[in-house]
């Protein structure tokens, strides 16, 4: 058995395949037609070597494609005759009809990507992410019991780097998130609040000088007010 290695092209497709010599045009058709979506009848077959043509495989589809003068790796260009058919009907996904599964009823099937996460807990159903949520209340429980209403404090922002003096106005847990919280009245108005968080009160203390961090971010000491009165020499930076 002879077999030949062509380039099939048509409007829609392009690939490589290969082929027997010893199928007649109209056998070679039947093949092409699920890889170019053309029907056999509507065909018409030409060969290319690179860009040059080769010649039509055209006038008696009896003939054997080893007849013509084929090798490896030419183009066998295969065009449709039928001026009235759609194109990429068969490729042009936007012109299939799409059907959404409403959310509730996804959510009732066993067979799904979001059935099997919550059977393998993965993703938002891990239980790692809870296990580390419940390690960190542990230890801010742990370090609350040192911070005391009324204690003067030193408070680290983001990596440490920056530090906010203030006093302790609340240690406890809070409706806007779980776990325990400090509530802090910084000397300057540099906080987010004045002790209320999302309509709840949880201290008084003026506009943006209120704060609520977590424990470990709270060291409490001998940390007296700072003198923000003489900015002269701010001002002159």
């Amino acid at each position: 058995m002879s077999v030949v290695i062509l380039f099939v092209t048509s409007e829609s497709s392009n690939s490589e395949r290969r082929f027997d010599k010893a199928l007649t045009i109209s056998q070679l058709k039947i093949k092409l037609e699920p890889i170019t979506g053309i029907p056999a009848e509507s065909q018409r077959l030409s060969l290319y070597n690179g860009e040059a043509l080769i010649g039509s495989l055209e006038g008696n589809d009896e003939i054997m494609l080893g007849a013509y003068p084929v090798e490896n790796y030419m183009t066998l260009q295969v065009n449709d005759t039928n001026p009235n058919r759609i194109k990429n009907q068969y490729t042009d996904l936007s012109l299939v009809e799409k059907y959404e599964l409403p959310q509730e009823e996804y959510e009732k099937r066993s067979d799904s990507v979001l059935a099997f996460k919550q059977r393998n807990k993965l993703g938002r159903f891990s239980d790692s992410r809870s296990a580390s949520e419940a390690d960190s209340n542990v230890e801010y429980e742990e370090l609350a019991v040192n911070i005391h209403v009324g204690d003067r404090c030193e408070v680290e922002i983001g990596s440490g780097e920056l530090k906010r003096r203030g006093t302790v106005r609340f240690v406890g847990e809070t409706k806007f998130k779980s776990g325990i919280w400090v509530g802090v009245q910084y000397d300057e108005p540099l906080g987010k609040n004045d002790g209320s968080v999302e309509g709840e009160r949880y201290f008084e203390c003026p506009s943006n000088y209120g704060a609520f961090v977590r424990p470990n971010k709270v060291v409490v000491g001998d940390f007296p007010e700072e003198d923000f009165d003489d900015l002269s020499d701010l001002e002159e930076m």
